[in-house]
């Protein structure tokens, strides 16, 4: 595939809905088709680029068990919408996208959701390691600025009455990884650590007592924030705060608001973004085409 920068060339490399088939192909199966039911099984390869397993009897294609499957859109449309949505740094809302390829508000929202879910892929979420900056925000909005018949009492600091709370780790020069949790207690927060944290590494984060205790696996830098302090020799979460701000004023400018129950889905949206910052327009393409693997229906999108 030639390389591409703009909508115009992706357009040109990808002229019909075969053209967008055959490298959804090659990216998913390399030469050598494999069976979504059953890998060990020889496959038949059948008109209107079907396939049919041998061993189950089952037909299918390359969009069987992706996010694109049963889709209605074509794929160049899909091809377009992935590319407008993992290029913009900020993302693009569901009435904008709807507008560009020629789809309707509701089916736009869908797209973006599928796409969302793919990316969050067991393969963009890579082990952390080296040093590692530890910090938690609150999604929701201040309270200064809402409605009076919505303000609450007691909703400084880190009340959950009205925010929801997201936990961050990023590899300087690396990754970052984020998380919806239901709260920023010690057993919480430090599960996510040790799951994605190379034992030995350095980790830097605030005052908070929720990180008392990970001197015992990883040297452990503080810097305290409720004393103003914001560097103090390499202890500083600074790298994470810009990430941090980018991920709000992404969902204030492009989306407005989000639900607590779609935020992590928007955070992985963000995170990959971030995490594939040094890439090119056509490597970002491709790496997201080739882990489509899973489905998202309507229905379990709005239950």
């Amino acid at each position: 595939m030639t390389e591409f920068a703009t909508i115009f060339e992706l357009l040109q490399e990808f002229t019909d809905e075969q053209t967008c088939i055959n490298h959804l192909e090659a990216l998913r199966w390399d030469g050598k088709v494999i069976s979504p039911y059953d890998p060990t099984s020889q496959v038949y390869k059948c008109k209107g680029n079907k396939y049919k397993c041998k061993n189950t009897g089952q037909y299918f294609n390359v969009k069987t068990r992706t996010i694109f499957e049963d889709t209605k859109i074509p794929l160049r449309k899909w091809f377009m919408a992935l590319y407008i949505f993992s290029s913009h740094k900020k993302g693009i809302s569901s009435h904008q996208l709807a507008k560009d390829i020629g789809t309707t508000q509701k089916t736009a929202w869908f797209m973006l959701h599928r796409l969302r879910y793919a990316f969050d892929h067991p393969n963009f979420k890579k082990e952390l390691t080296g040093h590692v900056e530890a910090d938690e925000t609150y999604i929701g909005g201040e309270g200064k600025n809402k409605h009076k018949d919505k303000k609450q009492a007691g909703t400084q600091g880190r009340s959950l009455k009205d925010k929801t709370p997201v936990f961050g780790l990023m590899e300087r020069g690396g990754n970052i990884i984020t998380q919806v949790v239901p709260d920023t207690k010690r057993e919480t927060l430090q599960t996510i650590i040790f799951d994605n944290v190379q034992a030995d590494s350095t980790i830097s984060t605030d005052e908070w007592n929720a990180y008392n205790g990970l001197s015992k696996k990883y040297e452990h830098l503080i810097v305290n924030h409720s004393a103003k302090e914001y560097v103090n020799g390499m202890a500083h979460t600074n790298d994470l705060e810009c990430f941090w701000s980018h991920l709000k004023h992404g969902i204030d400018g492009i989306y407005h608001w989000v639900s607590t129950k779609h935020l992590d889905s928007y955070a992985d949206e963000f995170s990959l973004r971030f995490n594939t910052r040094k890439d090119s327009t056509n490597q970002r393409f491709d790496l997201i085409l080739g882990n489509v693997i899973g489905r998202l229906t309507y229905k379990d999108l709005i239950s």
